[in-house]
C-alpha cells in the first residue's frame, strides 16, 4: 500500500480531476504514480507539463525510455522500471534494447553515448567532464540532445525519488530482475582494461 494516498479519479475534485481526466484519455488508464502525485495537483501538473515539453524536444520517444530505463536502474526504483519496460515495448523497444538500457548501454553508437552520459550524470550528480561532454558529442549528440539528456534525466530523478517516498504501488507488469553479468563489458564501455577485477 502506497505510503501517500493514491487519489481515485473518480473521487477527485477540482484540479486534479481535470489533470487526472486527461491522463486516463491520454493513456487510456491511470497510473498510481499520478494518482499519488495528485495529492498536490501542483506537483501531477509540474511533471505532466515537464514531460510534455520533453516530449516536443529532439530525443526520439524511444530515447527518452531508455534515458528513463537507466535512470530507474541505477536509483533502484522498481516502479519506474515497470512502467518504462512496459512504455518502452509499446513504443518499439525490443527485450534487449530495454535490458541494455537498464545496465546504460545500447548496440546504436549515438544510443550508446547518449545512455553513457546519463550514466555519467547520475554517478557524478552532473559534474561530468569535459572528456565526457566530448565523447558525447564525437557520437553525435548535439547541444540541444546534451541538454535534453539533463532534462530527462532530472525528471526521472523526480519520479524515481517520488516513488521511493511513496513505495507507489506498481500497476505495470513487474520488470524482471537483471541477471549479473560477470563479462569484461558489463559495464557497458566495451574496454576489457576498464573492470577487471
Amino acid at each position: 500500500m502506497s505510503r501517500i494516498p493514491t487519489i481515485d479519479p473518480s473521487q477527485a475534485t477540482g484540479k486534479s480531476r481535470e489533470l487526472l481526466d486527461g491522463v486516463k484519455a491520454k493513456l487510456g488508464m491511470t497510473p498510481n504514480l499520478m494518482r499519488a502525485m495528485a495529492n498536490s495537483p501542483a506537483v501531477l501538473e509540474a511533471y505532466l507539463q515537464f514531460s510534455g515539453a520533453l516530449g516536443g524536444g529532439e530525443l526520439p520517444v524511444k530515447t527518452r525510455e531508455q534515458i528513463a530505463l537507466a535512470v530507474a536502474q541505477a536509483n533502484s526504483c522498481e516502479y519506474c522500471l515497470s512502467a518504462h519496460a512496459a512504455i518502452g515495448k509499446s513504443v518499439g523497444l525490443t527485450p534487449e534494447q530495454i535490458r541494455d538500457a537498464r545496465t546504460g548501454t545500447a548496440s546504436d553508437p549515438k544510443s550508446h553515448a547518449i545512455l553513457k552520459l546519463t550514466s555519467q550524470l547520475i554517478e557524478k550528480r552532473g559534474f561530468v567532464s569535459d572528456d565526457d561532454l566530448g565523447a558525447a558529442r564525437d557520437a553525435g549528440v548535439n547541444e540541444a540532445e546534451i541538454a535534453e539528456v539533463v532534462a530527462n534525466a532530472a525528471l526521472s530523478i523526480f519520479t524515481n525519488y517520488f516513488n521511493h517516498v511513496a513505495e507507489t504501488e506498481i500497476d505495470f507488469p513487474v520488470a524482471e530482475k537483471l541477471e549479473t553479468v560477470a563479462s569484461a563489458d558489463a559495464c557497458g564501455c566495451h574496454d576489457d582494461g576498464c573492470c577487471a577485477a
